[in-house]
């Protein structure tokens, strides 16, 4: 039985990927754990498969011919790693570094809390910056932040989801919250297998809400590791496509509203989001916004 299988999904981020899987090797062998790693490439044209075939050979290597999305491709990861019966599912992006320790604390966190389902870590940016990990789940007011001006001061207030910048201090004790930011999620074997794992309706974005929703919902616990630090780069993949994205991270906001919101949240929300992206559509002078901008507002109205 293995402590942990680690998941990683990649596109097209090959260098990126590379230096992941160097900071995973380390953790394990600092960690003392039973550990082995699964990544699922799909479909990428920048040499990923081969770099993982050639320089990580202990890696177990899954490469799709076609990009089934972020949560289908971590399905697909773990069960190919269930044979292997590990107690915890580690889900990373391509795009993460683990610092020492990271690992060992979150999995340590989650055996002295078994009503814990899923943990996250602190996550920072490249350049050491705090980057938030963790939110709540999203309502009308997160979907306001997004659309309108607000006062600077209320982006890092609940309003908008946020918790506290003082609870990730690295010295903090483990702290529950809603849901926890898909690049770094670990997850006990179990609990993924109750629930489901992610839907895979949702190509990208969204898929670690729902998740973390019917987690919730199945009465488990979500929980933050501060003392665990991961850096977390942040859009590799999504920047090589923008006006794709964008339409992509607002088609799966309808999905998860549509799924989890009764039918007058989901009226209000439709509306403010078609008002504010026709005028989106009007202003900008970028064919290629303009476009998906048009898109979006189709989408919430339900076309």
């Amino acid at each position: 039985m293995l402590d942990a299988a680690v998941i990683i999904v990649s596109w097209n981020t090959r260098q990126l990927l590379a230096d992941c899987l160097r900071s995973v090797c380390n953790e394990n062998r600092r960690s003392g754990l039973n550990v082995e790693t699964w990544v699922v490439d799909n479909a990428s044209t920048d040499g990923t498969v081969e770099l993982v075939a050639d320089l990580f050979p202990h890696v177990h290597l899954i490469a799709n011919d076609h990009n089934p999305g972020f949560g289908a491709a971590n399905n697909q990861g773990m069960r190919a790693a269930a044979a292997a019966e590990p107690r915890y599912f580690f889900l990373l992006n391509s795009d993460t570094v683990v610092r020492d320790g990271a690992l060992a604390k979150l999995v340590k966190a989650m055996d002295e809390r078994p009503q814990a389902g899923m943990a996250g870590a602190r996550l920072v940016y490249g350049d050491g910056r705090f980057q938030h990990s963790a939110f709540a789940f999203p309502g009308i007011g997160q979907i306001a932040f997004d659309l309108f001006p607000m006062p600077p001061r209320l982006y890092e207030s609940r309003w908008n989801g946020r918790y506290p910048r003082r609870a990730f201090h690295p010295d903090g004790r483990p702290f529950p919250v809603d849901f926890v930011l898909g690049a770094a999620m670990l997850v006990r074997a179990e609990v993924a297998a109750t629930t489901g794992g992610f839907d895979e309706d949702f190509h990208m974005y969204c898929e670690e809400i729902d998740w973390g929703w019917r987690i919730r919902q199945a009465g488990w616990e979500i929980i933050v590791v501060p003392q665990a630090e991961i850096v977390h780069y942040g859009g590799a993949s999504t920047r090589q496509i923008p006006a794709q994205s964008l339409v992509n991270l607002w088609r799966s906001r309808a999905q998860l509203y549509r799924k989890h919101h009764g039918r007058f949240r989901n009226r209000v929300a439709a509306k403010l989001v078609a008002m504010n992206m026709t005028r989106k559509a009007v202003k900008t002078s970028d064919p290629e916004l303009k476009q998906a901008y048009k898109k979006i507002a189709a989408i919430w109205h339900g076309k």
